[in-house]
């Protein structure tokens, strides 16, 4: 940079006043800016103005007048070149620094939402677990203690623990982009499992459940633990969507299918429907209509079934209510 910084300084001594050679070190100050702190820049900058009025100075012929005002053009080049890297280069840090901003903000949402999935998820395996424990508290206080009661409810702990962990590393794993758990599984088989954890709830609830499976599908290809854990999120959708409905209207039917090479699963309810404005955000996440909900439901099963290799949608019942029904691969 030297040699090329005296080259320039010989060149604009030794021409006449007209020829403008200080203007280079302007390219000077762009080539070296990349390698050098805003402080070594500035110094640069200073050097270089100083070096240009010096060649003024020192010229011997030429235009006076001419010199005076390329004298002024080339020092005007310099500075603004300076002003311009220095302004890049602060548009550029805070660039970086916004990007880092963003990156925590980002990590701490997914923290946020890994948490609030997580504990909406393991909600209905860990209410079992308290029903159960109560159940097996009754059986041993009953004289004699009905061992073989509780000894049945103690397996339906063990049972909806090892589910409650399942869907935390299923969550989990669907939160770091992993691909699913995929399997053949009988699927009848895996929706009464959840159904039955269901029983109790929708007894409490008054609610008729009606189930209407095909018996000739075949096996489907999917994460088995995350389609119970959609089918658990809809059946729970279907029964607090009827909190409000008659005693004698609130029933839920649940019905299996094989259509266009998937199974198709849809459960009905007799609930509020799918009011205007309320469809296209049902799948949001964070986004419910429910004064207690938290609005993940839903949009965690979109993410499941989709990972999966199906699809979910919802669709109102003309007669009041609203269906949900999500597809799964098959062997077939």
């Amino acid at each position: 940079m030297g040699f090329v910084m005296a080259g320039i300084f010989a060149a604009d001594t030794a021409t006449s006043y007209e020829v403008a050679a200080a203007v280079f070190y302007a390219v000077v100050i762009m080539t070296a800016a990349s390698g050098l702190s805003r402080r070594a820049l500035i110094v640069l900058t200073a050097i270089c103005i100083a070096i240009t009025v010096l060649s003024f100075g020192i010229t011997p012929h030429g235009d006076y007048r001419a010199g005076l005002i390329n004298t002024g053009i080339s020092i005007a080049a310099i500075v603004l070149t300076t002003y311009l890297i220095l302004k890049m280069e602060t548009a550029t840090a805070s660039a970086h620094d916004a990007q880092a901003q963003l990156m925590r903000i980002t990590r701490v949402k997914s923290l946020e939402g890994l948490t609030t999935s997580i504990a909406h998820e393991v909600n209905q395996p860990l209410a079992a677990i308290v029903t159960s424990g109560n159940a097996c508290q009754r059986w041993l206080a009953q004289d004699p203690p009905n061992l073989d009661k509780a000894r049945q409810a103690l397996d339906r702990i063990l049972s909806d623990a090892g589910r409650a962990s399942n869907i935390i590393a299923r969550v989990r794993s669907l939160t770091r982009g992993e691909p699913p758990h995929t399997g053949e599984f009988e699927f009848n088989k895996a929706i009464l499992e959840v159904v039955s954890l269901s029983q109790s709830e929708m007894e409490r609830n008054d609610i008729l459940l009606m189930t209407n499976l095909s018996p000739d599908l075949p096996p489907a290809v999917a994460d088995r633990v995350q389609v119970q854990q959609v089918v658990g999120n809809l059946m729970l959708n279907a029964i607090e969507a009827m909190a409000s409905t008659a005693t004698s209207r609130r029933s839920i039917r649940i019905a299996s299918e094989l259509k266009d090479g998937l199974i198709l699963l849809s459960v009905y309810d007799r609930g509020i429907g799918l009011p205007a404005g309320v469809y296209e955000h049902l799948f949001e996440a964070f986004w419910t209509t429910k004064e207690e909900g938290i609005g993940v439901g839903l949009s965690i099963s979109r993410a499941i079934i989709e990972a999966n290799g199906g699809q979910i949608w919802a669709e109102p019942i003309k007669e009041g209510g609203a269906v949900f029904r999500f597809s799964v691969p098959t062997t077939r």
